[in-house]
């Protein structure tokens, strides 16, 4: 009855709240912008979907024809048989040193969020961090000719996959960190109090309360910069991608190649785009496209199960 009286109470309130806002009329301003959300919406919806559209009326082509020669085809100047397995190859390759650097950043958010203390050295690392998100991919670019080709070509053997890899993992770290400090700091401080209320250390409190409070958020972020990590293409030329003829024998998880030339989808879409619309390449880089769009899709549908895993358990 009390929680009754309570509810109808709070409802009352928050109608008079509104009735003294709105000066009893109707909240038109309010309705216009909620429109003009919904409207922006439905129009990058709309724009999403005619893109779509565009690239598999381009792609059809191919795919449904010879989609099998076209995944297991080389990177070839000719366009009845060129394909994208040396891309698929080198894409995978930056893909696993892109993840790799996943718990890094992941780690440096738990730091910066968790143990550093509040200093002004700790806001200027943390201002550093955002600017480096926003630094044209370019720049990683040269930091990647510079110091990984030149510098330290002996170790990752100049323009190879490695000095690539390292290059777009370098580039995703400032996202990795800002989203999953984002995630920790969305952590209610009461789970915090809690876990430290009932004597547990500090780590303890951050692998049963925070790190899975935090993990919706935090995967969200390592798809984001998965997701981005393979649609670069400036890095990876100015790195040293071949934009010419590549055609060799490597097993997906031969590790010799990564100390050859390489090529990735990104540098093959680019490359295969500019040739002229009546040369059959147009077509296939529509195709590589999809191929790419379809590898972001599962990672996305994988991070969302894993997600909704979390949240159970979360809410359980």
């Amino acid at each position: 009855m009390a929680l009754t009286t309570l509810e109808t109470g709070g409802q009352r309130a928050a109608e008079q709240v509104r009735k003294d806002i709105t000066r009893g009329g109707r909240d038109i301003r309010g309705g216009l912008f909620q429109l003009s959300l919904l409207s922006a919406m439905i129009l990058a919806l709309a724009v999403l979907v005619a893109l779509l559209l565009d690239v598999w009326g381009d792609a059809s082509t191919v795919i449904p024809d010879r989609l099998g020669s076209f995944l297991e085809g080389q990177y070839t100047s000719r366009a009845a048989s060129a394909g994208i397995a040396n891309a698929i190859r080198g894409t995978f390759w930056i893909g696993v040193f892109t993840v790799a650097s996943f718990p890094l950043g992941i780690a440096a958010a738990l730091y910066l969020e968790e143990y550093a203390p509040r200093s002004w050295l700790t806001s200027l690392v943390n201002i550093n961090i955002r600017n480096l998100a926003g630094v044209p991919s370019v720049v990683y670019g040269i930091f990647g000719l510079t110091v990984l080709v030149g510098t330290f070509g002996d170790f990752t053997g100049g323009k190879t996959p490695i000095s690539a890899g390292i290059t777009i993992a370098v580039l995703v770290l400032p996202i990795v960190i800002i989203t999953a400090a984002e995630a920790v700091r969305a952590v209610p401080s009461s789970l915090r109090e809690g876990g430290f209320g009932l004597g547990a250390t500090r780590w303890e409190v951050i692998r049963t309360q925070v790190l899975p409070y935090a993990a919706p958020g935090i995967l969200t972020g390592t798809v984001l910069a998965f997701a981005r990590a393979l649609g670069e293409a400036a890095p990876l030329l100015v790195v040293g991608a071949v934009g010419t003829r590549l055609s060799d024998d490597h097993s997906l998880l031969d590790l010799e190649q990564l100390h050859d030339p390489f090529v990735a989808l990104p540098t093959v879409i680019t490359d295969w785009a500019k040739r002229p619309l009546n040369s059959g390449f147009f077509e296939l880089s529509a195709a590589a496209i999809v191929v790419v769009l379809v590898v972001v899709l599962l990672a996305n549908t994988f991070a969302i199960i894993l997600r909704n895993r979390f949240e159970k358990k979360r809410a359980g």
